[in-house]
């Protein structure tokens, strides 16, 4: 008897004796309070307790994180690395590990895999780097349904994609996201993105949404997102929140009265926000009208030689790049037909070659396209919407490693950018602010369960970060160089950065939205 109570006794204790301490750091949980002293305990994948008298056991290791800051992991909201994610160079997601993300949101602005669940076993099957949640994307949504054309959905071919939707949300999903500046989901009316919302409001999921317009319209744009959030009952969340374009600086008072107006009425709307003046697309995009995007790639091309649509387009595209300072405001990032470009300006890239900048863009697209960086927004703005509590901070970014392309700075630096250089450096917002942006406000936006903070039996996804350099090391010229600071990242109770240094742990996993079945 006394044996069994021996060994009943040793099982209780071992249950409850944790894995790893992180002794002596400054605790900020996620939810905005203000950073306390407390060590952390974690067992499993678990936070055991937080606080108060923690009992280490023979095999428990004692990490000493004095004059650190102990955070969730960071959510990124806004992730392009559907693809990435699961190729072995990029899969890590090295790049976010350092900027101490634990967590990444893919099928942004409606691209991305829309059969969730073969994505998701994809990632369990391979592992990554960090967790990963999915949205329904609704341009690959609609182009699988009825291609890339300019016109309403028949009756059978909206059933198809509410029963695609309905489909991914049973699967997993944690919502449905729009971009309405792309093909063809910027050829969507109302009606359509209503309908398939209503299927994903069922579910409890999000509407996120890269907006019709950022710019001279941004305010229309905006209540379009809040008129589908209210007829279809679920969450908007607008993706990285901007006033982009010359003509439209000054505004993000007006965008945020708007969306302020909403959240007083009632309405569950929030945002993102990278926080950088310039922003990052492709070349067609930025400077093409969408009428003149319809159809196949050779369509595309054609077009441009058309008697009829060809001037009207050149004299288009001449428009848009004059609004970009003159094509001085639009980098290419890469184009892979001429990797001399990179990192160049298209009206010094028109200067080297003696050809018009209209030409120029013609012979980019007519090979495949191009990816730019766009020098669009006031930093004013910037700072005004990074400073707002409902605003999370997210990258518009993507898995990469170093090679020869110039991408935006913020895959490598948004968040050490935001909390290390706007937040502890410049004092723009409080500490604690900062880094709810990053973690409880995105677990409460995606509605993630068990993640975002640090609380007793959730998971451990937590960052220690050295307050004095975690600073975001990416610039505009140099754009692949990792953050500095993060001293120590768990994700899942497994440690992947440890003294600063990536440990090769792939202890990312798939998570699947648990629905609730209507």
């Amino acid at each position: 008897m006394y044996f069994l109570l021996f060994m009943l006794l040793s099982a209780v204790s071992s249950a409850e004796t944790p894995d790893i301490i992180l002794r002596g750091g400054l605790v900020f949980d996620g939810s905005g309070l203000p950073g306390v002293n407390r060590d952390i305990a974690i067992k499993g994948d678990r936070i055991l307790r937080i606080g108060g008298a923690i009992q280490a056991g023979p095999k428990t290791r004692i990490i000493d994180v004095s004059n650190k800051i102990i955070c969730p992991g960071f959510i990124d909201l806004h992730s392009h690395s559907d693809d990435n994610i699961l190729a072995a160079p990029t899969r890590s997601n090295l790049n976010y590990l350092t900027q101490g993300v634990t967590t990444i949101v893919t099928g942004n602005c409606g691209f991305g895999p829309v059969q969730v669940k073969d994505y998701y076993a994809a990632i369990d099957r391979n592992q990554a780097g960090t967790n990963v949640c999915h949205l329904v994307p609704h341009n690959t949504l609609r182009r699988t349904v009825m291609g890339n054309v300019n016109r309403a959905p028949s009756a059978t071919e909206l059933a198809r994609m509410t029963a695609l939707v309905e489909a991914a949300m049973k699967d997993g999903a944690w919502g449905i996201s729009t971009g309405l500046i792309y093909t063809p989901g910027t050829y969507a009316a109302l009606d359509e993105l209503q309908t398939l919302s209503k299927v994903v409001s069922r579910y409890e999921g999000i509407y996120a949404t890269h907006m019709r317009n950022e710019g001279d319209e941004v305010l229309a744009a905006i209540d379009e997102a809040l008129t589908i959030g209210t007829s279809a009952r679920l969450p908007v969340h607008i993706s990285h929140l901007k006033v982009s374009g010359r003509s439209s600086w000054g505004k993000a008072s007006l965008v945020l009265s708007r969306m302020e107006q909403a959240r007083r009425s009632g309405q569950l709307v929030t945002a993102d926000q990278y926080p950088y003046a310039a922003s990052s697309t492709s070349l067609q995009a930025t400077v093409i009208p969408a009428r003149y995007r319809e159809g196949t790639t050779e369509e595309n091309k054609a077009r441009w030689n058309d008697g009829t649509q060809g001037p009207a387009l050149r004299k288009a595209v001449e428009e848009n790049i004059a609004k970009s300072d003159q094509g001085r405001a639009i980098r290419i990032a890469r184009y892979v037909p001429n990797q001399a470009w990179q990192g160049l300006s298209l009206a010094v890239i028109a200067e080297k070659e003696k050809k018009s900048m209209v030409n120029l863009v013609q012979e980019i697209e007519s090979k495949g396209g191009a990816q730019i960086v766009h020098f669009s927004m006031n930093e004013e703005d910037v700072r005004l919407i990074a400073k707002q509590d409902y605003v999370a901070t997210a990258s518009d970014g993507s898995a990469l490693v170093p090679d020869s392309t110039v991408p935006h700075p913020r895959c490598y630096g948004t968040f050490s950018r935001k909390i290390g250089r706007y937040a502890i450096e410049e004092k723009l917002m409080p500490l604690e602010q900062a880094v709810r942006s990053a973690t409880g406000l995105a677990a409460d936006i995606l509605r993630l369960p068990q993640r975002g903070y640090l609380k007793p039996g959730f998971y451990a996804d937590i960052a220690v970060i050295d307050p004095d350099t975690f600073r975001d090391q990416a610039t505009y010229e140099k754009p692949h160089q990792y953050s500095t600071g993060i001293d120590y990242l768990l994700i899942n109770g497994k440690i992947v950065i440890e003294q600063g240094k990536y440990q090769g742990t792939l202890a990312g996993k798939a998570l699947r939205h648990a629905n609730v079945q209507p």
